[in-house]
């Protein structure tokens, strides 16, 4: 799609460009370089963003020392917590459209002929990689890496500690003075929240698909290892452009399935469900969620990782992080080793680069033969309620909600459903049944971490399922199933759920299930009209008109397919 500077600043013709980058203060032999775009999402309200500025200014020293001219510009960042369950949360998922469409636009009329893309948070980090396979010059992303986990009371914590004890302290487990002591201490230092949520998911798969060069996923922020690998970042760029090696030359199908099995290896968030599909569709091919499960089923949970195990991406980082983890997966062919990747090698010689043995610590990531889970950490259900498909962590869900049924308590909007949650009148048994939060209905399809950490910290994650058309924070641990499709907004059966029905569940068959006759669905389907909340916004308005279903990505719709229609 992108030109090259020289399109730029080339010619007589260009002169009057060449004396706005005069203006900008750029030397003639700056000029003359090749010009990297170094995109930096920093921002003061997202800790994970806060401390990009010292990681974009490494960067461009590396770019500098080989050859290359870096010239940086801003996107912006939602924080997923900050954003969380309130009127914000529509706002997140939209924004990795944003991100890439204003990656694009200052790409393309600038004329760079390579980028560096520094992000680290939940939505900003795929748009970013969606952005880098749409337009298709050399692309590395560089992560601003993951938080240390926080201390309560000799207690390891991460920000999901802190949304249980909410629900604990509705419970009476907690003061409000111990609450208040904990709040101060979940989130210690700068960078992404500290568990495999989202953000840290997105980093690591990010690793694993090849966008990223080793240590991106799990180098915590406060390290000066992350200072390096930002520099090292800055100097690759210039291999990859030498080389004229292009994003869609790294993401193949291949390094795809590489990409989810080290996802579904670590137990990774739901939210993958929705990227990587997004960025194989810009990649040109696509990624059903079949696919995902298909490699879940094979691929062993060997990394237990919090929220829903004890460890956290420091402990990862140190057991060796995602090569290590790799190799592991290697000895038993769940990934391939012959795809590119951007330290312009391969999976294999990226490996073979590991310094002594790969894994240090085999109960972090454990042996193929010795695993928390026998299936990886993600399943998709299907059923009456779901026939395109619905997804649910299952390496965070009890055992004994590993299969479910009770009656349903139907909720329009996260809002009634909190409220439900918070005033005692869920009960042991229930499945909470929250409609109407899918891409279009929300719209934004929004995260339920309130919600589900309320329903944990009370002690219900034992007792009660819930079903949505929104999806989940990484952060999210439970029988909490999501991402269901076709949503309720769209006419989706889940829409057609009444207070009482029976809802069977079945992670290990794949099932999620109404337990109502056919013909009793059809009439209620005759009888309900989908009606689509007002919004109050002209941005949100124009998303709802072209976004697809979570089972497609959540992508937004061509507007020549769209015309089509």
């Amino acid at each position: 799609m992108s030109k090259n500077s020289g399109s730029v600043k080339t010619g007589a013709e260009r002169a009057p460009h060449r004396s706005l980058l005069y203006a900008d203060g750029f030397a003639d032999w700056e000029i003359d370089r090749p010009w990297i775009g170094v995109v930096n999402s920093q921002n003061g309200i997202i800790p994970g963003h806060n401390h990009l500025d010292a990681l974009a200014q490494a960067v461009k020293y590396g770019i500098y020392a080989s050859g290359g001219f870096p010239i940086e510009f801003p996107t912006i960042g939602v924080c997923d917590g900050i954003a969380m369950n309130h009127r914000g949360m529509k706002y997140s998922l939209p924004s990795r459209e944003l991100v890439k469409d204003t990656i694009e636009v200052m790409t393309e009329a600038h004329g760079f002929d390579a980028l560096v893309m520094i992000t680290n948070c939940d939505k900003i980090t795929p748009g970013m990689a969606m952005s880098a396979l749409e337009i298709n010059i050399p692309a590395i992303i560089l992560s601003g890496g993951p938080m240390l986990p926080g201390d309560y009371r000799g207690r390891r914590t991460d920000l999901s500690t802190i949304f249980e004890g909410v629900g604990k302290s509705m419970s009476g487990e907690m003061t409000r003075e111990d609450l208040s002591e904990m709040e101060r201490s979940v989130c210690p230092t700068c960078g992404s929240c500290a568990g495999m949520f989202t953000a840290n998911t997105m980093n690591c798969v990010l690793e694993a698909l090849g966008l990223a060069l080793p240590g991106n996923g799990t180098i915590p922020a406060v390290y000066s290892d992350r200072i390096r690998l930002a520099k090292e970042t800055g100097r690759a760029i210039m291999r990859l452009l030498e080389k004229n090696i292009r994003p869609r030359d790294i993401v193949t199908p291949e390094a795809v399935d590489n990409a989810i099995a080290v996802d579904v290896a670590l137990g990774g968030s739901t939210n993958t469900c929705l990227h990587i599909p997004a960025i194989a569709h810009f990649a040109g091919f696509d990624v059903p969620l079949s696919r995902i499960d298909e490699i879940s089923r094979r691929t062993p949970h060997v990394c237990s990782m919090s929220p829903g195990g004890k460890y956290f991406i420091v402990d990862l980082h140190k057991a060796g992080g995602i090569p290590a983890l790799m190799s592991r997966l290697a000895e038993k062919d769940l990934v391939s080793v012959s795809p590119a990747t951007a330290t312009g090698l391969s999976v294999a010689e990226n490996i073979a680069a590991i310094s002594g043995p790969p894994v240090k610590d085999s109960e972090v990531i454990r042996p193929l033969d010795n695993p928390f889970h026998a299936e990886g950490g993600l399943a998709i259900l299907y059923g009456n309620i779901a026939p395109a498909g619905a997804v649910v962590k299952q390496s965070a869900v009890l055992p004994e909600m590993m299969r479910h049924e009770g009656p349903a308590r139907v909720f329009d909007g996260e809002e009634s459903a909190y409220r439900a949650i918070s005033s005692g009148s869920i009960k042991k048994g229930d499945v909470v049944v929250i409609i109407n939060e899918g891409p279009k209905g929300g719209p934004g399809m929004r995260e339920m971490l309130q919600p589900t950490a309320s329903l944990a910290g009370l002690g219900l994650d034992s007792s009660v399922a819930l079903l949505t058309d929104g999806r989940f924070s990484g952060a999210s641990r439970g029988a909490a199933i999501g991402h269901i499709s076709p949503e309720a907004a769209s006419g989706g059966p889940v829409g057609l759920i009444r207070e009482g029905d029976i809802i069977d569940i079945d992670i290990p068959a794949r099932k999620v299930s109404l337990r109502v006759p056919d013909d009793e669905l059809a009439k209620r389907a005759q009888a309900s009209v989908p009606a689509l909340k007002p919004t109050g916004s002209q941005f949100l308005e124009r998303y709802r008109e072209f976004v697809t279903s979570g089972a497609e990505g959540a992508v937004l719709r061509h507007i020549d397919a769209k015309k089509s229609d």
